[in-house]
């Protein structure tokens, strides 16, 4: 939990209310760490304090308030966007822009001391267990790797949907990604499935290089001025089909525009700060034919998607591990937030036990 602006996250009890009609008491079994709570913490976002961080997370239903149809001892993977089905958006196939999508925050329960408590994306998945509404729940097989299955709800739906959705990359069509963390390795991942070639893996970070490789690029490529040139030297001169964009900063947004061929297509998948002002020329919009467009949750229906992409988890055509950096216990999520805001890793998975 963090209690303000800017302040360290720590441990502490909370008081959650008791599941009420159509909404279900979830027993978390791992949950992923996002640059999104990154976010909550410094106030990008504007959150309500106090506030329990996490929103990507896997767990078994522990109680079922009125009115609901998911049984109790059911896996379930949490969907921090749940579609209401009934606005305009949901019912012209839109559902990951839904007019009902949470808050940053959503008021849910009290701390030890009474204070009104606030939790991330209407779900405060960091904790051992949490209240959320039924359709926030997408039921999905037993015996998926919890610290995987954790990061379906999130990077991995986020990253897969920008290259299979959003973008729509067809075999041999040449793919960069810039930013590693975990949407960035799902984004390679996807891209591999999907039969691109050559893939470039874009960072500051040269430790993230056996991260990029073991998660499907071609060719990892350190992010500097020359950038734009490394990229056409390996794209005979004309620069990729797409480039992904995954960490929502206006200067690697237009790296990622110089980066891409005519005719091309910039997607962005990361989260900005709205003073992060981006300027490109209109000469430049005009003559270059790009695309420029951003991937909300990967233009998903999870309700969907998320029990497909579990599927071939719990067959073995999808492999997350790479995208896992390691697992710890709650008492250590304040040391894996510091890690990824460091840049160390792609997921922290905090893991709890049966």
């Amino acid at each position: 939990m963090v209690r303000g602006r800017g302040e360290t996250p720590a441990v502490e009890e909370v008081r959650l209310p008791a599941p009420g009609p159509g909404e279900l008491r979830v027993r978390i079994r791992a949950a992923g760490i996002c640059h999104s709570d990154l976010a909550m913490v410094d106030g990008t976002l504007a959150p309500a304090y106090p506030l329990v961080l996490g929103h990507e997370a896997t767990g078994v239903v522990a109680e079922a308030g009125p009115d609901t149809t998911i049984a109790v001892g059911t896996p379930v993977v949490l969907n921090w966007a749940p579609a209401c089905r009934d606005c305009w958006h949901c019912r012209h196939g839109e559902p990951w822009l839904c007019a009902a999508n949470p808050n940053p925050s959503t008021p849910r329960g009290k701390t030890a001391a009474g204070e009104p408590l606030a939790v991330t994306l209407g779900l405060g998945a960091l904790a051992e267990e949490v209240v959320v509404p039924q359709r926030a729940a997408v039921p999905v097989p037993a015996g998926l790797p919890p610290e995987q299955a954790a990061v379906l709800g999130c990077a991995v739906l986020t990253g897969v949907g920008a290259v299979r959705n959003t973008a729509r990359v067809a075999p041999g069509e040449s793919v960069a990604v810039i930013g590693l963390g975990g949407v960035g390795l799902a984004v390679l991942a996807a891209a591999r499935r999907a039969g691109a070639s050559p893939i470039l893996a874009v960072d500051v970070v040269e430790a993230k290089r056996d991260l990029a490789l073991a998660a499907g690029a071609t060719d990892f490529l350190r992010s500097d001025d020359t950038l734009g040139k490394q990229i056409r030297a390996r794209t005979d001169g004309r620069g990729v089909d797409h480039a992904f964009e995954c960490v929502g900063r206006s200067a690697t947004i237009r790296a990622a525009w110089r980066a891409t061929r005519r005719g091309g297509a910039v997607t962005v998948v990361g989260m900005g700060g709205k003073d992060d002002m981006l300027s490109l020329s209109a000469l430049d919009i005009f003559h270059s034919a790009r695309t420029l467009r951003s991937s909300v949750y990967g233009s998903t229906d999870p309700d969907r998607e998320v029990p497909e992409l579990a599927a071939a988890l719990a067959a073995g055509d999808l492999d997350l591990g790479p995208l896992v950096s390691g697992t710890v216990p709650l008492a250590e999520a304040p040391d894996a937030l510091e890690r990824l805001a460091r840049g160390e890793g792609a997921r922290w998975v905090v893991t709890f036990p049966d």
